[in-house]
């Protein structure tokens, strides 16, 4: 059977306590399940810390991260972290873990910017030493990135598995999460630009969605079952003038692109918003999409997508 549909809101940026106190609110309100936050140097909140007050405004809502970059957080340490977060949500954490890709921000931070490679097979390494140490085991590891003798997670989390979603843009962490994780997130992008915020488009084409999404199958195999597909979406458009609205995020943001491929691309929602149902529900038939994280630029747009694919 189809997974049912999930709805995320990822918020990353508040100027006070009452702004971000009234953003949960209002994705509690919306019908969303889930809030997120995001992982960057600039014109984002700390990742961690307002999902712990988030926790506290809504008793509902489940907690994570699209995605925290692993070179930023050892994994002995942030398995203690998500840990006392499952606990202080009442077991409501759901951890995303991305490679990293904004050499501007490492930067900024004075780390090294390795290679796409070395990046990506330290993410690995890092995914299995967080799932074990989250699982409660004592972990020994002697590896090419990490080194831990007698580890463990203290404290426990709540939940006794805490869902890891591995997510990113090449077929190697998308293979990674087929492997290792509970759920995988596409995003469509490629490589990121020199102004270190945005990427290249160059999985947004339903042609390369076919493609990404066969490599999972089939570095899954038998897990494929019990994976998640989780889809970022870019921008949400509610109108009754589909193509003319596909034309001008064309002509403003991706030139790369044409408008068919806006239209029928899963990482960007333009139509009205009865076309919208119909085109998830075929996305799930075709790529098994049901998780879909937006951004606040949705708030007042997605609602009556979310209450007709509610449960479904």
């Amino acid at each position: 059977m189809a997974r049912a549909f999930r709805f995320s809101l990822q918020a990353v940026e508040a100027g006070s306590r009452g702004e971000w106190v009234e953003l949960v609110k209002r994705a509690d309100d919306a019908g969303f399940d889930m809030l997120v936050t995001a992982d960057h140097l600039g014109g984002c909140l700390a990742p961690l810390l307002p999902l712990a007050t988030a926790a506290e405004i809504s008793p509902r809502l489940r907690l994570g991260v699209m995605v925290l970059n692993n070179d930023f957080h050892p994994p002995s340490l942030l398995a203690r972290d998500a840990a006392t977060l499952d606990l202080l949500s009442d077991g409501r954490l759901e951890l995303g873990l991305g490679a990293g890709h904004a050499q501007p921000e490492y930067e900024r931070a004075g780390l090294t910017f390795d290679p796409p490679g070395v990046r990506v097979s330290r993410l690995e390494e890092a995914v299995v030493i967080l799932r074990r140490l989250l699982d409660g085991e004592t972990v020994t590891h002697a590896g090419r990135h990490y080194r831990l003798d007698e580890e463990r997670c203290d404290p426990l989390p709540v939940q006794p598995h805490v869902p890891l979603l591995v997510g990113g843009g090449g077929r190697r962490v998308l293979g990674i999460a087929a492997r290792h994780a509970d759920a995988v997130g596409f995003t469509g992008l490629g490589r990121t630009l020199a102004d270190g915020q945005r990427h290249e488009p160059t999985g947004f084409r339903a042609d390369r969605v076919d493609g990404d999404v066969a490599a999972v199958r089939a570095a899954a195999g038998e897990r494929l079952t019990a994976l998640e597909s989780q889809v970022l979406v870019q921008t949400v458009v509610v109108t009754r003038d589909p193509r003319g609205a596909a034309e001008e995020i064309v002509r403003a943001h991706l030139p790369a692109l044409a408008v068919d491929d806006v239209l029928g691309s899963p990482y960007l929602m333009v139509g009205t918003a009865e076309a919208l149902v119909e085109r998830l529900l075929a996305q799930r038939e075709r790529w098994g999409f049901t998780h879909y994280t937006v951004r606040p630029d949705a708030l007042g747009r997605i609602e009556p997508v979310i209450a007709a694919l509610a449960g479904r």
